[in-house]
């Protein structure tokens, strides 16, 4: 059994799935030569016309340029640049209607023209002694893009580097009206083989196989022709069918290969180039002719001269349809593209691009618009019609539930939108308007997904170089430590150490003495309580001793607590404690002249003598001697009253016992015994003054202390502290020495 290639070049021919056979329409162009068109008043370039990225601008607004100047870089593989169609300036760069279906505005370069037609300069190349990285450039720089489909950047098709088997060139041309490459390859069949020449050499391919339809016979003969001096160009005459044009169909038919799912037909072998592709790589290598301008399918019923012409890119459309005598109806509608495949347009401003090969201008009788969509009946017919092999049915559904999981479960990606099955369906149901909707919603997830993926990729990446840069951090962390000790083992030193101590110490030391006079203050204030507390339990204690008798008056608080610090009180009291003390000297209270006036006498000299040395001590000396003084005088009021007064009343009494006494033994008994109670309570009194001025010493130094600290605690708290204590002190050694 002869192999595929023995097959291939017996003329052997296949068939794909499904396909339709609408009216070709096509003698209303394809009997007529190709006409030029005049040069626009206005030219709008958009700066991406192919699947890619747009180039960046090479020119600003106002700037002249000339014809086949670049306007725009390809700094990306993906990009491919345009070019001045003509000289003339350049007016703007704005949005402005794009040629999609979507209609939505795309950056564009508006140019005038200036009628000269003045080029720039121009550099053929010999293919055959250029190297293929040249023809690879020459080719991007002249900004070819495929021309009979999406426009896939031509470059990189011609530049693989994997074995290519077969090298197809597609002129079949299937949709109804479309003549363009019919007329190319009837006028221009040499030029075009030498743009397959330049693919050839790029490729190495085992064999070139041209596909055209047989409804183009002048077309077929023009190829042949051209192509007798090649070994390996075959010229396949294939049937007319919808849509026999189509990559992977194509394909099918010539070399009965299926391209995989998902996978590109370089993948198997094949490369694919459109027949006007080819024309314009010969023109850009051999002539350094940028691609500038296309020929165009322009038909319809409401034309006058319905023709193919070379219109320059940029072209309004508008301009090609006056130049064929367009007569517009009402509701008329203008189509770019085919009737299968093509959208309508919603202004007739839009330009002519580099994948624009035809614009309908149809009647309403002659293209009806779609009716009303009904319900989908489940008859199957677009699963017969569909060339690829699909479930449109299923794939409406789920376009509709919008369902992503499920299209591209049913590969959804491997529609081609030839529109076949809604050429066939009896319910009128756009389909293909559903799966372009879907494909852009997927297109769209994918972006998105794509976004987030590289997002989480430079997360991630960020994560492990913070993560390595902690990690050098810590190394070099770790290794300076190291070093560091290793110095200090080597010098004996611990410099750091030492200098976080000696700051420690420095800082205690000037806290230190504002603690010191802290605790001095809280000391000193606690103990001034303990002797205040002291104080008060002595004079409780000397109240209780000296009480008066009963019946006897006791003296008032301003006579026993009174600690009047002037002057006179204290003269006052001195002077009648030594008149009364002189009184009493020669009658009851000889021991008492003997031990208190002196010792008094003394004490006050000797506090007042300190005066003249030191204020403070002055100070606290006076206090001890105004209250030592005022203490005697209230002791000797008190021992020089009771004589008098138990006199007073020992008379009355001892008369009334009597007078009792006589009258009853009972009463006389009970006075009895009160008059010895009198006599033992006087007699202990008497006792106790005997021994009362050394304890009134300490007290009296006590109470001298306590005024001279409350004197001083309104100056400053701390030193009537300090004073205080030392007051104290000086006190007790001063009652000390005297007990002793």
């Amino acid at each position: 059994m002869p192999g595929l290639f023995q097959q291939i070049q017996a003329g052997k021919l296949w068939d794909f799935h499904g396909g339709i056979h609408p009216p070709g329409r096509k003698e209303q162009t394809n009997q007529k030569p190709i006409a030029v068109l005049p040069i626009p008043d206005r030219l709008y370039l958009p700066l991406r016309q192919h699947i890619g990225v747009a180039g960046q601008l090479l020119v600003k607004v106002g700037e002249r340029v000339l014809k086949g100047q670049q306007l725009t870089g390809a700094d990306n593989s993906m990009a491919v640049p345009i070019h001045a169609p003509t000289s003339g300036t350049v007016l703007s760069i704005t949005p402005h209607t794009s040629p999609h279906p979507s209609a939505l505005p795309e950056l564009t370069l508006v140019l005038e023209p200036d009628g000269l037609d003045e080029w720039r300069q121009r550099e053929p190349l010999n293919f055959l002694t250029c190297d293929n990285l040249t023809l690879l450039s020459r080719i991007q720089d002249s900004g070819i893009a495929g021309m009979g489909g999406a426009g896939f950047p031509t470059h990189i098709k011609a530049g693989l580097t994997q074995p290519v088997d077969y090298l197809i060139i597609n002129a079949v041309e299937c949709e109804p009206y479309i003549s363009a490459d019919d007329l190319l390859m009837q006028e221009a069949a040499t030029t075009i083989v030498k743009g397959i020449d330049i693919l050839c050499r790029l490729l190495n391919p085992k064999a070139v196989l041209i596909g055209i339809e047989d409804d183009k016979p002048i077309a077929a003969a023009a190829m042949m022709a051209a192509c007798s001096q090649r070994e390996h160009y075959y010229v396949r005459v294939v049937p007319t069918k919808y849509p026999s044009g189509g990559e992977k169909q194509l394909i099918q038919l010539l070399t009965n290969k299926e391209v995989p799912n998902g996978r590109r037909p370089a993948d198997i072998g094949i490369v694919m180039q459109n027949v006007g592709t080819a024309f314009a790589i010969a023109q850009a290598v051999l002539d350094d002719h940028p691609l500038l301008s296309r020929i165009v399918t322009v038909a319809g019923d409401t034309l006058n001269q319905p023709q193919n012409v070379l219109a320059l890119l940029g072209t309004p459309v508008s301009a090609l349809l006056d130049a064929c005598g367009f007569q517009s109806q009402p509701q008329q509608r203008v189509i770019m593209g085919g009737p299968m495949m093509g959208f309508t347009l919603p202004d007739l401003s839009v330009p002519v691009v580099k994948t624009t090969n035809c614009v309908l201008a149809p009647t309403a009788q002659e293209l009806p618009a779609a009716s009303t969509e009904m319900d989908c009946i489940r008859c199957s017919a677009c699963a017969d019609a569909c060339p690829a092999s699909l479930l449109p049915q299923q794939l409406l559904w789920y376009s509709k539930a919008k369902d992503s999981d499920k299209l591209n479960e049913y590969n959804l990606a491997d529609c081609i939108e030839c529109g076949a099955c809604a050429y066939v369906c009896p319910s009128e149901i756009p389909l293909v308007q559903y799966y372009r909707v879907a494909k852009a919603d997927i297109r769209e997830q994918q972006r998105e997904a794509l976004k987030a993926e590289q997002a989480k990729a430079r997360f991630e990446a960020r994560n492990a170089r913070l993560e390595q840069e902690k990690q050098e951090r810590q190394q070099r962390n770790q290794q300076l430590a190291a070093a560091r000790q290793q110095q200090q083992l080597a010098s004996g030193a611990n410099t750091a150490v030492a200098d976080a101590l000696a700051r420690i110490k420095a800082k205690q030391a000037q806290a230190a003495p504002a603690d010191e006079r802290n605790k001095e203050q809280i000391l000193a204030e606690r103990e001034l309580k303990k002797q205040q507390a002291r104080d008060y339990q002595q004079q409780k204690a000397q109240q209780q001793a000296t009480e008066p008798p009963s019946g006897q008056p006791e003296p008032t608080p301003a006579a026993t607590n009174n600690t009047d610090s002037k002057a006179a009180a204290v003269a006052a009291a001195i002077a009648r404690a030594q008149a009364k003390k002189a009184a009493q000297a020669t009658e009851q209270h000889a021991t008492k002249q003997q031990v208190m006036p002196a010792p008094n006498t003394e004490k006050i000299n000797e506090a007042l003598a300190p005066a003249e040395a030191d204020p403070r001590k002055a100070a606290i000396a006076a206090a001890i001697a105004r209250a030592k003084a005022k203490q005697q005088a209230q002791t000797e009021n008190e021992t020089s009253a009771p004589p008098a007064s138990a006199g007073a009343v020992n008379k009355p009494t001892a008369a009334s016992d009597a007078a009792v006494a006589a009258e009853d033994p009972r009463k006389a008994a009970v006075a009895a015994a009160l008059a010895r109670a009198k006599a033992k309570k006087q007699a202990s009194a008497e006792a106790t003054e005997q021994t009362a001025p050394v304890a009134t010493e300490a007290v009296i130094a006590d109470q001298a202390e306590t005024v001279v600290a409350d004197a001083v605690v309104k100056e400053d708290p701390r030193k009537a502290a300090i004073a205080a204590a030392i007051a104290r002190a000086k006190a007790r050694k001063q009652a000390d020495s005297e007990n002793s």
